[in-house]
């Protein structure tokens, strides 16, 4: 038994055992369908009696799965600052979050085509109730963040997490992706939470807080999509915030967002790996001693460099200008794109109310108004 076993994901001995326990399952069948339209069953069940490792099933399967979804629901996908990353090196990739399931998968598309270190990532165990969620999941080298515990075993919990990804990147030479706050950012706003970081450092034992993180080797990730598929979706959760409610999710509702990100039309997409944060943490280690402050400047850190690197599409620019009734940043748009987001607009919400209108159009408009206001 390993103290990690709560949470981790399968070790290579078990890959093959938990892919046969999920081979016929019709989610299963529907995924390695739309993976393979042109194969039959036996074509894949062959590669899953053939994987050995998580990665054998990625190579063999589920890059394949990714690349599908680009070629049906996108326009393609770019990427920059990846060449400064070193092969045999891991990474710990803190991320802006806009999709579930995509960022992460995107994310290890791009590190295996360019032959770098693929990771493990987060994910939430309210992400992964239903049992053929969780094994695929656990064959993805997700790990399980556990939500919704009291504040003792929450703290606990945050422990085992911390030392794990510590041990991912340090033992395993594995690099790790994590978001930069609980849950999808869904305001177009991309702020870390202090308490992501606050967990990271509790591997730190009694080490400086500049010499842990720096051990850690720092990527911040700027992840962005010209349409979100799931921006409809996200605006009852967004309007709730607004008028103080307590937004309560259908019991269904994760898994519909998974399905919606996953096959709706995002057009382009474009990732970009920031530089390793290093001397950084020196510099606020020289500012301030004390920890919470240090924290606090880590995390705008992380922001400046997600937020900087930030692909801002034309519907970005748009929804700026149709947000303020302006036309400042016309010259990055053209009229035609101007049509296509309005008439997406209509679609996708009631756009004869207000509030909701505005949530809406924040959402593309933020990353504007924080990277170029």
């Amino acid at each position: 038994m390993s103290e990690f076993d709560e949470i981790r994901s399968f070790y290579d001995h078990e890959v093959n055992g938990a892919l046969e326990s999920i081979a016929r399952h019709p989610m299963m069948h529907a995924l390695m369908q739309f993976t393979f339209p042109d194969s039959e069953e036996d074509f894949w069940l062959d590669r899953f009696k053939n994987a050995q490792s998580i990665s054998d099933f990625q190579h063999q399967c589920i890059s394949q799965t990714v690349r599908q979804i680009l070629t049906q629901s996108s326009e393609g996908l770019t990427t920059s600052g990846f060449d400064h990353l070193d092969k045999n090196t891991s990474y710990l990739f803190i991320s802006n979050h806009r999709d579930i399931v995509l960022d992460t998968s995107l994310l290890n598309l791009v590190l295996l085509d360019k032959g770098l270190i693929m990771t493990s990532s987060a994910i939430g165990d309210n992400l992964v109730h239903k049992r053929f969620l969780h094994v695929l999941a656990k064959l993805n080298r997700n790990f399980l963040v556990q939500r919704g515990l009291p504040i003792r075993e929450q703290l606990n919990s945050s422990k085992l997490m911390s030392e794990y990804i510590y041990s991912l990147l340090q033992s395993e030479n594995r690099s790790v992706w994590i978001a930069q706050r609980e849950g999808r950012t869904k305001d177009g706003n991309d702020a870390t939470q202090q308490g992501v970081l606050k967990m990271l450092a509790m591997a730190a034992g009694n080490r400086p807080l500049a010499e842990f993180f720096k051990s850690l080797r720092v990527v911040p990730l700027s992840i962005s999509y010209e349409y979100d598929p799931t921006d409809a979706l996200k605006m009852p959760q967004v309007m709730a915030k607004s008028k103080n409610e307590v937004y309560i999710k259908d019991e269904d509702e994760d898994f519909k967002t998974m399905l919606s990100g996953v096959l709706g039309q995002k057009k382009r997409i474009h990732l970009h790996a920031g530089n390793i944060l290093e001397t950084e943490f020196d510099e606020i280690a020289s500012v301030t001693e004390n920890k919470n402050k240090q924290l606090q400047a880590i995390a705008k850190m992380i922001d400046r460099s997600i937020i900087d690197n930030y692909k801002l599409w034309p519907t970005n620019y748009i929804a700026f200008d149709l947000l303020n009734g302006s036309d400042t940043y016309s010259q990055h748009y053209k009229e035609e794109e101007k049509q296509l987001f309005e008439r997406r607009l209509e679609m996708r919400i009631d756009s004869s109310d207000a509030d909701l209108k505005k949530s809406f159009l924040e959402m593309y408009a933020n990353p504007v108004a924080n990277k170029c206001g």
